[in-house]
């Protein structure tokens, strides 16, 4: 009997241990999310240069299975259960598509280094409303539920153009407004005082084809509209980065003040932290190169940027702006650039998503 008791008590032993170590081989397994293909480098990635059309069209492999609407999901492949990330998302202009988006500002590019979860959704007609609102908030509810709201150390909006315009409406928001810890405006309009367009700013050449471009400006009273809710800062905190080319904005530049440093007390605007990038960006407008117009963006070119910081901001808020040199609106980011960008955004508090019920 003793021999019984005492084999059985191995058994046990050894089942619980079974179990134990299956857990950790499961813990230890990298998450897939949204069964997004994950490999390296990221699925329809772009050559350094000359990235094909159909390629920069493409609205990506995942679907929203609410809405049955594409979407890009670019996520670190070693990515671990548990793991604290930040996750961001990136909408792209009016005119464009989600490829285009994830190039202009190719933050997939260190989502390995940095711990990035960054999902690209697609406009069906190239340009944000209301009715996109659903698709957008589905999509973070299920990257919350796969990763874990107690894992994502910050939220991002990052918009291009009328994308940017877009973050701006949608942080108003009930659901957005508890969840986003900063936004990334990409020329997409600056809290605290809006620098000035350039004259020539998206002007169509006679020549150029009728169909619209990535990034095309909001007509008429959208444009209005959205002005309008820049002068009318949200009632909601969060950290903002504002990113422009100098070629888009007029000769007063951006404006050396801001309300929304002042909002949490920060310092004055520093001097210049100078960036320089020997590579190029990886997209820009080929339908506006002909003839070129500069404040709308010229063809991908080594590049500068000036970053100006309001330092010492309260509650470890981050409100910046960045002056790419003799850029336009639709000249892709370059490498170095985008890295400082996700430094600024990553030294920003966050953890709003975590502190929800």
């Amino acid at each position: 009997m003793k021999k019984i008791n005492s084999l059985m008590r191995l058994l046990t032993i050894a089942g619980i241990a079974i179990m134990l170590s299956g857990y950790a081989c499961a813990q230890d397994q990298p998450l897939r999310l949204a069964g997004a293909p994950c490999v390296e480098p990221p699925v329809l990635h772009c050559p350094e240069k000359d990235c094909p059309g159909d390629r920069v069209i493409n609205q990506g492999p995942v679907v929203e299975m609410k809405t049955r609407r594409p979407y890009f999901l670019d996520y670190p492949c070693d990515l671990k259960q548990g793991e604290k990330v930040t996750f961001i998302l990136s909408l792209h202009g009016g005119g464009s598509y989600g490829n285009w988006q994830r190039h202009y500002f190719p933050i997939m590019d260190f989502k390995d280094k940095y711990r990035l979860v960054i999902a690209t959704p697609n406009s069906p007609i190239r340009a944000w409303s209301a009715a996109d609102d659903e698709y957008l908030q589905n999509i973070v509810n299920s990257i919350i539920t796969q990763i874990g709201k107690e894992n994502i150390r910050a939220f991002w909006l990052v918009g291009h153009s009328q994308g940017g315009m877009t973050s701006n409406r949608i942080i108003r928001t009930d659901f957005f407004k508890d969840k986003v810890d900063g936004w990334l405006s990409l020329s997409g309009g600056r809290l605290g005082g809006n620098p000035g367009r350039a004259s020539s700013f998206g002007a169509r050449p006679a020549a150029a084809p009728t169909a619209a471009p990535a990034g095309a400006p909001p007509r008429g009273a959208d444009m209005a509209a959205a002005l309008a809710a820049l002068r009318e800062p949200p009632a909601v905190d969060f950290s903002f980065i504002y990113s422009t080319g100098q070629r888009e904005i007029d000769d007063k530049g951006v404006p050396e003040t801001s309300a929304w440093a002042s909002k949490y007390a920060c310092n004055p605007r520093s001097s210049p932290q100078v960036i320089v990038d020997t590579r190029a960006g990886y997209v820009y407008d080929g339908t506006r190169q002909n003839p070129p117009n500069p404040a709308w963006g010229l063809l991908p070119a080594p590049g500068k940027a000036h970053i100006y910081t309001y330092p010492g901001c309260r509650d470890g808020r981050i409100v910046a702006d960045v002056v790419r040199i003799d850029k336009g609106h639709t000249e892709g980011l370059e490498p170095n650039i985008t890295e400082e960008l996700v430094k600024l955004m990553l030294s920003a508090k966050g953890g709003k998503i975590q502190q929800t019920r």
